[in-house]
C-alpha cells in the first residue's frame, strides 16, 4: 500500500471515491492540461427575460435529472434558505442520487439528513458542520464525504476534477436578465466570492432571489452572461444567521492571554512593519488577535497594506481608521462587513480562484505576510486537525486553513493546550487538515512554540 509524506499508508483505490493519489508536499503535485470549462450555449435578442415562476421551473428549465451534480455557496451561512428549498423542490419532482456539491453545510441544513436517508442526495463533497458530520460520522452515507478547502474547491471544478451540472446561487439581488449582487437587498451578505468559480464552469446556472431589481442590476458580482435562469422565492435566507458562534470575539480570559501572546509574536516578526498583510479569521481567538494588533500598530505607527479572507467588522475597523489601505474580501462574515463592500471600493470583492486556488497563474495567499488559525488539535510534528473532534466525529470544515498556511510567510497556529481536559497537544494527530512543513509556531497560554524544521 502507497504512503504518503506522513508515512501513512493510503489505499490505492477507495469505493465510492476513486483512485487516489497521496499527499507528498505542499508543492509537490504540478497541473497539467488546459482548464476545464462549461458546455457553450447562446441567448439571443428574442430572450430578453431569464425569470421562471418558481424553483420547480427552474430546476426544469435546468435539464437536472437523476445522478447529476448541484452547487451551492454558503455566504448565507446558518441563516440559507436556498439549499434545503431546492433539495426538497428536487425530491417532489422525483430527482434522486444526486451529488451534493456546496461550499458548506451548517446546522440550518439539518433537513438534508432526510433526504439523504431517502436517496435523494447520494453523496456529498463539501465541508459539513454539526448534524450532518455527525450523521456521517455514525456511517449514515453509502459513499465517503469529500472535503476540500476553499482553494482546492476552484482547483478541483478549474481543473475538470468535479464537473457541477447545475449551479443554484442564492441571490441577494438579481435583474431578470441574470446580473446577481451579493451587497444589496433585505438578504444581502456581502461578497459572493465562493460563486463565482460555480458561475463560471457549471453547465447551467440558476440565480434564486428574494429581490428582484429593475435591469440593470448594480453593482455586479455576477455578470448576466454566466446565469441562465432567475427563479425567485419569498426568502433565501436570514443575514443574521451569517454570524455564527465561530465569529464572534472571545471573552475567556485564557484565551484572550494566548491572543496577547500570538499579537506579541506578530510584533517580534520581521513582518511587523509598514506594508504588512494579514489574515486573522473568524474564530474568537483569532478576532482578539486582530483587536490587539490593532493597539500594536496604533503604538509603533504601523500602516498594513492589505487584510485578507473572511472579513469581519474588526478589518472593517482597521480600513476605516487607516490601518490597512484594502481588504480582499472572499466572504463577509457579519453585517458590518456586509455593509462597507457595499459602500468602501477599497473594500474587495474576490473569487475563491483569486484567494487561494494553487493552480492558477498567482492567487492571493502567496501574498500574505502572516495568518493566525486554529485547530481542534496539532501534534509534535506540528500537523493540524480542524476537521474532527477528539472522539472522531467530522464536525467542522476546513475552510481556508490548509491554503493560507501554505501560503503566508509566517503561519501561526493558535489554541489552548486543553480544552475542558481533552489534550489539544498530542502525539500524532489522526486527522491532518495541514501539515506541519507549512506550520511555523504554535501559541498556546502558556507561550508560543517555534517549528525546528
Amino acid at each position: 500500500m502507497p504512503k504518503n509524506i506522513l508515512g501513512r499508508e493510503i489505499p490505492e483505490f477507495i469505493e465510492g471515491y476513486g483512485k487516489t493519489q497521496p499527499f507528498m508536499g505542499a508543492s509537490a503535485r504540478k497541473p497539467e492540461g488546459n482548464r476545464a470549462g462549461p458546455k457553450l450555449r447562446a441567448t439571443f435578442s428574442d430572450r430578453t427575460s431569464k425569470l421562471v415562476p418558481d424553483l420547480k421551473a427552474a430546476i426544469a428549465a435546468s435539464g437536472l435529472k437523476s445522478g447529476m451534480t448541484v452547487s451551492f455557496h454558503h455566504h448565507l451561512r446558518n441563516g440559507d434558505y436556498v439549499v434545503n428549498a431546492v433539495i426538497d423542490a428536487c425530491a417532489e419532482m422525483g430527482i434522486r442520487d444526486l451529488t451534493l456539491f456546496p461550499t458548506a453545510l451548517f446546522g440550518v441544513h439539518k433537513k438534508l439528513i432526510e433526504h439523504i436517508k431517502s436517496g435523494v442526495i447520494r453523496r456529498i463533497m463539501g465541508s459539513v458542520n454539526g448534524p450532518i458530520g455527525q450523521m456521517v460520522s455514525e456511517g449514515g452515507m453509502d459513499v465517503p464525504v469529500v472535503l476540500r478547502s476553499h482553494g482546492g474547491r476552484p482547483r478541483a471544478v478549474v481543473s475538470g476534477d468535479v464537473k457541477i451540472d447545475v449551479a443554484f446561487i442564492a441571490a441577494p439581488t438579481a435583474d431578470a436578465y441574470g446580473n446577481i449582487c451579493g451587497s444589496q437587498g433585505k438578504s444581502a451578505c456581502g461578497s459572493l466570492g465562493y460563486a463565482f468559480t460555480d458561475a463560471m464552469y457549471a453547465d447551467c446556472v440558476v440565480a434564486v432571489t428574494d429581490n428582484l431589481v429593475p435591469f440593470p442590476a448594480a453593482p455586479v458580482s455576477i455578470p448576466q452572461y454566466y446565469v441562465d435562469i432567475v427563479a425567485v422565492m419569498d426568502s433565501i435566507g436570514d443575514p443574521a444567521g451569517i454570524v455564527s458562534g465561530t465569529t464572534r470575539i472571545t471573552r475567556d480570559p485564557l484565551r484572550l492571554l494566548i491572543s496577547k501572546y500570538a499579537s506579541r509574536l506578530i510584533e517580534a516578526s520581521p513582518y511587523f512593519k509598514d506594508g504588512i498583510s494579514f489574515q486573522t479569521g473568524a474564530g474568537g481567538i483569532s478576532l482578539a488577535v486582530t483587536a490587539f494588533m490593532k493597539e500594536a500598530m496604533k503604538k509603533r505607527g504601523v500602516r498594513g497594506s492589505f487584510g485578507l479572507g473572511g472579513i469581519t467588522g474588526y478589518f472593517v475597523d482597521l480600513l476605516k481608521e487607516g490601518y490597512v489601505e484594502k481588504l480582499m474580501d472572499v466572504q463577509s462574515f457579519d453585517l458590518e462587513a456586509v455593509k462597507s463592500i457595499a459602500e468602501n471600493p477599497n473594500h474587495i470583492e474576490i473569487s475563491a480562484d483569486w484567494y487561494a486556488n494553487p493552480w492558477n497563474a498567482g492567487t492571493a495567499v502567496n501574498m500574505l505576510d502572516v495568518v493566525i488559525l486554529g485547530a481542534t488539535e496539532m501534534d509534535r510534528d506540528f500537523n493540524v486537525n480542524v476537521n474532527t473532534e477528539a472522539d472522531g466525529a467530522l464536525l467542522h470544515g476546513i475552510g481556508g486553513h490548509q491554503d493560507t498556511a501554505a501560503g503566508a510567510k509566517l503561519t501561526i497556529i493558535s489554541q489552548p493546550l486543553l480544552r475542558g481536559r481533552i489534550p489539544c497537544v498530542v502525539d500524532q494527530v489522526y486527522s491532518v487538515t495541514t501539515p506541519g512543513e507549512v506550520v511555523d509556531a504554535l501559541v498556546t497560554e502558556y507561550g508560543v512554540t517555534i517549528n525546528p524544521r
